[in-house]
């Protein structure tokens, strides 16, 4: 029975269907756990006997793993800053690919993150310095431990280090390289007019991530421009999102295949190494398959690095 059908190009080819289109280069995650059962579990096989939630966290830890280096898991969110130059990290964010500003022609501009400043906790005092607490349990805020869990209290408006940053005009860059107005001596974070530091030679923008609260600080000069950010999500965000490229099929399988072999007590040592050596090698095979590398385009690319500059 072929795998189209059921499905003719009439019904495919209706825009009503564009949510599927595409859809045949992946597989899903039950029927990835269908074929292992059926391929390795059973009398005379590896594996004789397993229950079926053993193996869905396999298959779901193997679609972890791998959406970090091998599966195309980069998604990405684009955004209007606001007055307040800020932006909540995505509900599905293990890690930050790229962040951009788009031009007026459409093109994007990498930002650079900072490392110049940061967002510390920042501890509300009063009036003499000393520190102010919050009882979760009595609010009696008198730091009794035994009748309340004392903590300190965060200024709610956030660190002045980042709010000192946010409103300062530095992050324009437009006195530093003008010759008219800047001098060799002026000095900003940015460094001197003859010694800056390469990261900061631009006129873009900068960002810092603040992961113990959820959000991406923007410098100043962002405000009312469009950022869009390219991030890495773990591929388990939803049921839809569970799905596995096809050229990573096979390393799913082995990845699963290791993970319960190396878990269980009665199996030998080189069986385990060996499904070990057949995991990393169907992965570097998926890695290389995924990488999408077309010879005609890696032509033009190295004829493009020939020309001599004058």
């Amino acid at each position: 029975m072929g795998l189209l059908d059921g499905t003719n190009q009439a019904t495919y080819y209706n825009l009503s269907n564009q949510a599927n289109f595409g859809n045949y280069q992946f597989t899903t995650l039950d029927n990835i756990i269908n074929a292992f059962i059926y391929s390795y579990v059973g009398e005379g096989k590896i594996i004789t006997k397993i229950n079926r939630t053993d193996v869905q966290f396999h298959a779901m830890r193997a679609i972890q793993e791998l959406s970090y280096d091998v599966l195309r898991s980069v998604k990405s969110q684009e955004i209007e800053v606001a007055n307040v130059p800020a932006m909540i990290l995505p509900q599905d964010y293990v890690n930050y690919v790229k962040l951009a500003v788009i031009g007026g022609d459409g093109i994007e501009r990498n930002l650079y993150p900072t490392g110049k400043t940061s967002n510390p906790f920042a501890i509300t005092q009063d009036a003499d310095g000393n520190y102010q607490f919050t009882d979760t349990d009595n609010a009696d805020g008198d730091g009794d431990t035994a009748t309340g869990t004392d903590s300190l209290l965060e200024q709610s408006t956030g660190s002045d280090t980042w709010a000192n940053y946010q409103g300062s005009s530095s992050g324009t860059f437009t006195d530093i390289y003008d010759s008219t107005n800047s001098s060799d001596i002026e000095l900003d974070f940015t460094g001197q007019k003859y010694g800056l530091d390469p990261q900061h030679a631009h006129m873009h923008g900068s960002f810092y991530i603040d992961y113990r609260t959820g959000w991406i600080h923007f410098s100043s000069n962002l405000v009312g421009k469009t950022i869009v950010l390219k991030y890495i999500s773990d591929g388990l965000g939803t049921d839809a999102e569970m799905v596995v490229h096809k050229f990573c099929e096979e390393a799913c399988y082995k990845w699963i295949a290791y993970g319960i072999l190396s878990t269980r007590s009665n199996i030998p040592e080189y069986i385990v190494q060996r499904y070990k050596k057949e995991k990393f090698a169907e992965t570097r095979k998926a890695k290389i398959r995924l990488s999408n590398i077309k010879i005609e385009e890696f032509t033009q690319v190295l004829k493009g690095m020939s020309k001599q500059i004058k």
